[in-house]
C-alpha cells in the first residue's frame, strides 16, 4: 500500500513552479529590487537613446553617474510604492488574505507601470526641453498643450519605445509573479503575542529604513533635484536623476521661497533691482511687431556660424540671413527650454526661475503686466497672433490677462484646410493671414506673431518636400519653410503703409535638439537670435552684449522713449551702464551668463564656473580656482534671486507711478 503523500510534499509539488517561495516581508523586497532593476535599465537606455547629447562625457564618468543615480532611483521606489510597502508590513494577519494581497499586488503593477512609462517616455521627450519632466507637466495637459494630437505622432515617430515599454513590462509581471507568499500565520487561539511583537518590529524597521531610503540618506536635508548639482554639471543632471523622482519631489510643492540674502533693500537695490526709472527722450508712436519663431537656435542660422564645416555651414535661414545683415543683432539666450516659458519672458520680461512656468504658476494671480499693457494707456490697440488650437499652453487667457486686446488663433483663422493635423495652421498661411489681419489695425499698435511649423512633428506642406534641403537634425527642413513663410510674410507687409513705422523684433521662443557640440553644451543649448529691425533707421551691425528674452520688453520701451517706471526682469540694451546678462534655471540649479563666464548656483553654493572666451564647450570647472569672479558673480545671482523670490511671492511684479 502506498504511503499518502504528505500535506507540505503536495504544496511543494503545487507550488514547484515558482521561482521563489518566501515570507511576505521578502516577497515584497524582491519585487521591489527587480523595479530597482528596471528603473536602473532605463537609464542605460536613456543615456544609449541620447549619447549624442552626452557624447563629451567619459564612459568612466557615465558609470559614476549610473551608480550615484540608484540614491535617486531608491528613493523614487520608495515614495511610488509606500503604500503598498504599507499593505505588506501592517501587523494583521488580514495582510495575507488573497483578496487583500490581490489589491495590493494590483496597485504594485500598476503604479510602477506609470512609473516606467514617464521614465522611458523622458527618453524622447528628453531631446526637447532637456530636462526630466517634473509635475508641472500634468498642469501643461490640464491648460491645453494638444497632448491627444500629440501623443499618436509620437508613438507613430517613436514606435520602438513603445515595444521597449513592453517588453519591461512584460519582464515586471512575469518575473514579480514567480515571487508568492508560501508561508501564512496559524489561526491558533488566543492573542498571538509573538507575532504581533515581531511584525510590528519589522513594520518599524521597514518603515525607518523606508524613510532614510526616500530621504537619500541620513544627512540634514532629503535629496531633491538641487541635490543632483552636487554631482554633475546641469547638462548631465538629467542623466543622474530619473523622471518618477522628478515629478514626486515636484508635485503639490511650493515653487519659491522667500529669501534673504540681503537684510536691506537698498543694498539690493544696488546691486540689482528690476525697476526701471523710464526714458527722457521724448516718445515716438512707433508700431510694434514682435516675431517669435519657434525653436529657432541660432544653430540654424547660417550667416552666424561661419565657424562651423570649415566655414562651408550653409544653415537653414537665407531669408533671416539677409534679414540680419539689414538690422541690429545680438546673440542672446533663452530663459527656458519650453514655449509656455518663453512666451511671459519676452512679452512681460518674467522668465520662469522654478519647476514649472510662470504661466502655470499661482503668480499669475497677482498683478503683472506686458508690453502690450503698458502701452495702453499710450494709445496702443494690440493682438497676439497664434495658429495653434485655442486654449493651447494657456496662451489665450495670459495675453488677455496681460493687456492684449484681442486673440487671433486657429479658429479665428476660420479655415481648416490649412490645418496641419498636429499643432494648428501652416506658417505660410498663418502669417499671411496675419499680415492682412495687421492692415486693418490703428497706429500705433503691438502685435506679437508666433510660428508653428517648426515643431515635432516638423511638418513641412508636400509641395516643398524636395524644395527645402534636409540636415544633420529632423527640425531643420522646417526651419526652411519657417523661414520661407516669414520671407513670404515681409514680401507682403512691406507694400503696406504701416511697415516703415514699425519696430520689428525677431526671436526665438526656445532652442530645439542642437548637433554641433556648443549647441549642446550647458551655455550653447539656450542660444537664439535676437534681431532689432526697423526700415530705414539706425539700427545696424552686431553687438557683443549679453542678451536674453527678458530683455526684450525693456529694450523696446526704451527705444519708444517709454517714460514711465515699470518691472522687468531683463536689461534695456541700449543702456551701456547696466549689468547685461542671462539667466534660466532647469533640474535645481540657476545658470548665470555674465561678464564672459558662466555660474551654475543651486541658491546656496556654486557648483561650476567657465570661463565662456577661452572655455566655448565649458569643459574646465573654476569654481575653487577662481574664488573672486565666482563671489562677484554669487552676489549678483543672490540679488537677481532676491528680487525675483520675493516679488513673486509678494505680489510685487508692477510698481506705482
Amino acid at each position: 500500500m502506498k504511503k499518502k503523500p504528505s500535506r507540505s510534499s503536495k504544496s511543494r509539488g503545487k507550488k514547484g513552479s515558482k521561482w521563489f517561495q518566501n515570507n511576505i516581508v521578502v516577497v515584497m523586497l524582491l519585487k521591489l529590487f527587480l523595479v530597482l532593476v528596471l528603473l536602473f535599465l532605463t537609464r542605460i537606455l536613456f543615456y544609449a537613446f541620447n549619447f549624442r547629447y552626452f557624447s563629451d562625457m567619459e564612459i568612466r564618468e557615465a558609470i559614476r553617474l549610473f551608480i550615484i543615480g540608484i540614491r535617486f532611483d531608491l528613493s523614487a521606489l520608495l515614495i511610488i510604492n509606500a503604500p503598498f510597502i504599507v499593505m505588506n508590513t501592517i501587523p494583521f494577519k488580514f495582510r495575507f488574505n488573497r483578496i487583500y494581497q490581490g489589491v495590493a499586488n494590483c496597485f504594485f503593477y500598476v503604479i510602477n507601470t506609470i512609473a516606467l512609462l514617464f521614465n522611458l517616455g523622458d527618453t524622447i521627450y528628453f531631446r526637447f526641453t532637456l530636462k526630466r519632466t517634473t509635475a508641472d507637466i500634468f498642469n501643461y495637459i490640464s491648460i491645453g498643450g494638444d497632448f491627444d494630437k500629440l501623443i499618436p505622432q509620437f508613438l507613430h515617430d517613436f514606435w520602438y519605445m513603445a515595444v521597449i515599454f513592453l517588453v519591461l513590462i512584460t519582464i515586471l509581471i512575469y518575473v514579480a509573479t514567480r515571487f508568492s507568499i508560501a508561508a501564512k500565520p496559524s489561526k491558533g487561539k488566543g492573542f498571538d503575542f509573538s507575532f504581533y511583537f515581531f511584525n510590528t518590529l519589522i513594520l518599524i524597521i521597514v518603515a525607518g529604513l523606508s524613510i532614510i531610503g526616500i530621504r537619500g540618506g541620513l544627512q540634514l536635508r532629503p535629496v531633491t533635484l538641487v541635490t543632483a548639482g552636487n554631482y554633475t554639471s546641469a547638462k548631465n543632471i538629467p542623466l543622474l536623476l530619473n523622471t518618477p523622482f522628478a515629478i514626486a519631489k515636484t508635485f503639490n510643492h511650493e515653487v519659491l521661497n522667500t529669501v534673504t540674502y540681503f537684510k536691506k533693500e537698498k543694498d539690493l537695490a544696488k546691486i540689482y533691482t528690476p525697476v526701471h526709472p523710464g526714458s527722457t527722450s521724448g516718445f515716438k508712436n512707433l508700431n510694434v511687431v514682435i516675431i517669435i519663431l519657434e525653436s529657432f537656435s541660432r544653430e540654424h542660422i547660417g550667416i552666424l556660424n561661419h565657424d562651423l564645416e570649415n566655414g562651408r555651414y550653409q544653415g537653414f535661414t537665407p531669408f533671416m540671413d539677409s534679414l540680419i545683415q539689414q538690422g541690429l543683432y545680438f546673440d542672446a539666450f533663452a530663459n527656458g527650454k519650453t514655449s509656455i516659458q518663453g512666451i511671459p519672458s519676452i512679452l512681460s520680461s518674467v522668465p520662469s526661475l522654478m519647476n514649472e512656468s510662470f504661466i502655470q504658476s499661482n503668480y499669475t494671480a497677482g498683478k503683472f503686466t506686458s508690453i502690450a499693457g503698458l502701452l495702453k494707456p499710450k494709445g496702443y490697440s494690440s493682438a497676439f497672433f497664434h495658429g495653434g488650437t485655442n486654449g493651447t499652453m494657456g496662451f489665450d487667457s495670459y495675453t488677455k490677462l496681460v493687456g492684449f486686446d484681442r486673440y487671433f488663433g486657429r479658429t479665428e483663422y476660420h479655415n481648416e484646410k490649412d490645418y496641419d493635423g498636429k499643432w494648428g495652421i501652416r506658417d505660410e498661411e498663418f502669417l499671411q493671414f496675419s499680415a492682412h489681419e495687421i492692415k486693418g489695425f490703428k497706429q500705433p499698435f503691438v502685435a506679437a506673431i508666433f510660428s508653428l511649423s517648426s515643431h515635432h512633428p516638423y511638418y513641412v506642406p508636400a509641395k516643398y518636400i524636395n524644395v527645402f534641403r534636409t540636415g544633420k537634425l529632423p527640425i531643420q527642413q522646417s526651419i526652411m519653410y519657417a523661414d520661407y513663410s516669414l520671407a513670404c510674410f515681409f514680401h507682403t507687409i512691406q507694400k503696406m503703409p504701416w511697415f516703415k513705422n514699425t519696430l520689428f523684433v525677431i526671436t526665438a521662443d526656445h532652442t530645439s535638439e542642437g548637433y554641433y557640440p556648443y549647441y549642446q553644451s550647458d551655455v550653447g543649448q539656450y542660444s537664439i537670435p535676437l534681431l532689432f529691425f526697423k526700415p530705414g533707421s539706425e539700427l545696424k551691425g552686431k553687438s557683443s552684449l549679453v542678451a536674453q528674452q527678458t530683455d526684450i520688453m525693456p529694450t523696446v520701451l526704451s527705444y519708444l522713449g517709454y517714460e514711465k517706471k515699470y518691472l522687468a526682469f531683463g536689461t534695456d540694451l541700449f543702456d551701456t551702464l547696466t549689468p547685461h546678462f542671462s539667466i534660466h534655471y532647469i533640474s535645481g540649479l540657476y545658470g548665470l551668463i555674465k561678464d564672459h563666464y558662466y555660474l551654475e548656483f543651486n541658491g546656496n553654493k556654486s557648483t561650476g564656473l567657465f570661463d565662456l572666451r577661452k572655455d566655448k564647450l565649458q569643459n574646465h570647472n573654476l569654481v575653487i580656482k577662481n574664488k573672486a569672479e565666482r563671489e562677484k558673480l554669487e552676489l549678483f545671482g543672490k540679488a537677481f534671486i532676491q528680487q525675483y523670490n520675493n516679488r513673486m511671492i509678494e505680489n510685487r511684479l508692477m510698481v506705482d507711478n
